[in-house]
């Protein structure tokens, strides 16, 4: 791995959907904060409404941004997001292009979630399977976060309906309407690299028979989980992470798109029990690099 790989703006790590910071002693970007505090970054991982609209999120997350610049003295921030979370980055970049540096987003729904589609068709609002998943969500949402130990501030407001409609592609194009920095013009292309100061880049994982089946994921629950949503998608059948499809989520610079990790490995979680050849932590400290080497 690159030796001394510090950016020049902070890391800003945003978690996705039910996403958190640490439950009891697991955090959520397990093995990756670590390792690149070890090259000299400056990292936070924060926390946001764990259900609610992008644009609720990231008006949080942006209320974040200026604590950091205030505690760190830095100008500007690097933002890192996650599943939803790119999506908040984004909103973020979009409104004050002036705090961020750069837009990252690690298997980021930037087209919608095929997924988020077929609940959309199959659970439809105010159903009683609707009720019943909204339900358990408000329940997982709660349990978490009792066990939440790494955010201490307010508590974070939750809106499930607003949530889902945000990751579906509907409801993506209309947030791409109004902030289509770095978004590609063309389906499975590369968006723009800078837009307003703000550099965009994206990397995303692909379920792959004999990769990400293979090592220690036969171990890794959500591995499952992530096979089983995958039957949910048919515009992208086949190239998805089981969550996102491969080509939903471009954004400006495409790092790379056909990683051999699933929703859940592209950053190291179940204890960083990966597929075969997976290697997420690298992924993050060689893009620190990079983002070092652009003046970032």
């Amino acid at each position: 791995m690159p030796q001394g790989f510090a950016p020049r703006y902070p890391l800003v790590l945003v978690p996705g959907m039910l996403g958190y910071v640490r439950l009891l002693l697991y955090p959520y970007w397990y093995g990756i904060v670590s390792a690149l505090r070890q090259g000299g970054a400056v990292v936070f991982a924060v926390q946001v409404s764990p259900i609610n609209s992008n644009e609720v999120r990231g008006e949080q997350l942006l209320a974040r941004i200026e604590e950091i610049l205030r505690e760190t003295g830095a100008e500007k921030v690097n933002l890192i997001g996650h599943s939803q979370g790119a999506l908040a980055a984004r909103y973020a970049a979009a409104k004050r292009p002036d705090r961020v540096a750069s837009v990252t987003s690690v298997a980021g729904p930037n087209h919608g979630s095929e997924l988020a589609d077929y609940l959309h068709h199959h659970y439809p609002h105010d159903s009683v399977r609707c009720r019943l998943l909204s339900f358990l969500l408000r329940l997982v949402g709660a349990l978490m976060s009792l066990l939440e130990t790494g955010y201490r501030g307010p508590k974070l407001p939750v809106d499930i309906h607003k949530a889902h409609h945000s990751l579906t592609t509907e409801g993506v194009a209309l947030f791409n309407q109004r902030y289509p920095q770095g978004v590609p013009e063309t389906w499975g292309g590369q968006g723009a690299e800078e837009v307003n100061g703000v550099r965009y880049y994206s990397w995303s994982g692909t379920l792959q028979p004999g990769k990400t089946d293979r090592g220690r994921n036969l171990l890794d629950g959500t591995n499952r989980t992530c096979r089983l949503f995958a039957r949910s998608f048919v515009r992208e059948a086949g190239h998805c992470d089981g969550m996102v499809g491969r080509y939903s989520s471009h954004l400006g610079t495409v790092i790379g798109d056909e990683y051999p990790l699933d929703h859940f490995d592209i950053v190291n979680q179940s204890l960083g029990w990966v597929g075969k050849g997976g290697e997420p932590v690298r992924l993050f400290v060689e893009h620190a690099a990079r983002l070092k080497a652009a003046g970032l």
